[in-house]
């Protein structure tokens, strides 16, 4: 055998698993294979460019309600190697970093910059071969371990690590090796509402709303975003992961709402009729919400802008209360959040062993990241998927030598 593990994908986890390999076992003969010109393409655009590599959710029963897919699998394998594991890790190797008020974890640098540089310089000093426009377009398993054809070149390697993303190139060479691919659907996405007339107030935010999908089980909370074509921000892209194949059913085409005020009931909205009766309703912005976003529910709910509490009819305050409280909203088409395109789909869970992320069909093969049908929200949870995924996986490939 040309290699002892051949690793297909230059992204975070085919890096990290590389790397973790050799420093378990500098002996091994490795390869990282990846299909583009240039690698780790996803980890410099991350964060803005900063690179969100994990949250500070440190108990691993709490961290896998982040994954809408692979949260059950996940406990196990975060209680391995988890968020804490990983910043000790990258302080290990020149990395450090810090914790945001949203508890999401950045380099000290805000450079992604830093782990690019930091998985070359270990690729160089672990002789970690990467070789780049080497797209695989068969895989064949032969006595002695297993043989990828590239574009370029035929490679022989006694093991194999599988982390090539989202890519239906490779889930169709292995699904012609028995495995079951669930189809990838979009996740990590922001509704459309075209030609709504809230997308005026684009740039505005509430700390705290809930978006309801009837047609569904959705029911997400948390920040919310008002953009130019628009609804997007944590509550909505909860709501995009956790809803990714209703909504893809839906052809992404549902009515919606939203609580802009969870924390206050339709009691407290009536209250105001007696509580601040002499006051303008239109001036006196309420329940912390931004000004133009209050008033711009008065607008819409038709009330006068001179009105005060005490005159307001029944008619107007449960519109407002409407308003507030289950906005109805109509989700037209939908938008790529960032450049943090994530989709939700790959290998069936039931085919890899989750203590070593080996497969149970082949011996010596193991499959990491997005490859795998597991995708979390957004916050840094998809990178700890990656890492912790590929760091087992090296850890059982290093000791079977």
């Amino acid at each position: 055998m040309e290699y002892d593990l051949l690793v297909i994908g230059g992204g975070a986890a085919g890096f990290f698993g590389a790397i973790n390999a050799a420093l378990a076992n500098p002996t091994l003969r490795i390869v990282i294979l990846e299909q583009s010109k240039e690698v780790l393409n996803k980890v410099r655009i991350s964060g803005g460019g900063r690179c969100n590599l994990t949250h500070a959710c440190y108990d691993p029963k709490t961290l896998v309600t982040y994954y809408p897919r692979g949260h059950r699998e996940l406990v196990g394998p975060f209680n391995r190697f988890g968020p804490e594991d990983t910043i000790q890790w990258f302080a290990d190797h020149d990395v450090p970093t810090k914790v945001e008020e949203d508890g999401r974890i950045f380099p000290l640098s805000n450079s992604s910059d830093s782990i690019i540089n930091c998985f070359i310089k270990l690729c160089a000093d672990l002789g970690i071969e990467v070789l780049t426009n080497h797209k695989v377009t068969a895989l064949d398993i032969v006595e002695e371990g297993y043989r990828l054809t590239t574009s370029h070149k035929v490679f022989e390697g006694k093991q194999l690590l599988i982390t090539a993303g989202s890519s239906p190139n490779l889930w169709q060479i292995l699904a012609n090796h028995g495995y079951q691919i669930t189809s990838a659907v979009p996740s990590l996405f922001t509704f459309n509402l075209p030609k709504n007339d809230i997308c005026a107030l684009m740039v505005l935010s509430v700390p705290h709303a809930i978006v309801t999908i009837p047609k569904t089980t959705i029911k997400t909370e948390g920040p919310l975003l008002i953009t130019h074509w628009g609804l997007s921000g944590p509550a909505i892209l909860k709501a995009s992961a956790w809803g990714a194949r209703s909504l893809a059913e839906l052809q992404y085409d549902t009515a919606f709402t939203v609580d802009w005020i969870p924390k206050y009931s339709d009691t407290d909205i009536q209250d105001l009729k007696t509580s601040i009766a002499k006051k303008n309703i239109r001036s006196n912005t309420q329940f912390g919400l931004p000004g133009r976003l209050w008033q711009f529910m008065i607008d819409t709910a038709n009330i006068p802008p001179n009105k005060v509490w005490a005159d307001i009819s029944k008619v107007e305050l449960n519109e407002l209360i409407t308003l507030l409280k289950r906005n109805p909203f109509h989700m037209k088409g939908k938008t790529t959040f960032k450049e943090e395109f994530v989709t939700a789909g790959g290998v069936n869970l039931s085919q890899i062993n989750f203590k070593t992320f080996e497969s149970k069909l082949h011996p010596g093969l193991f499959m990491a990241g997005e490859i795998l049908d597991i995708d979390g929200v957004t916050g840094g949870f998809n990178f700890q998927a990656a890492w912790t995924g590929s760091y087992l996986a090296a850890a059982k490939i290093a000791e079977q030598w």
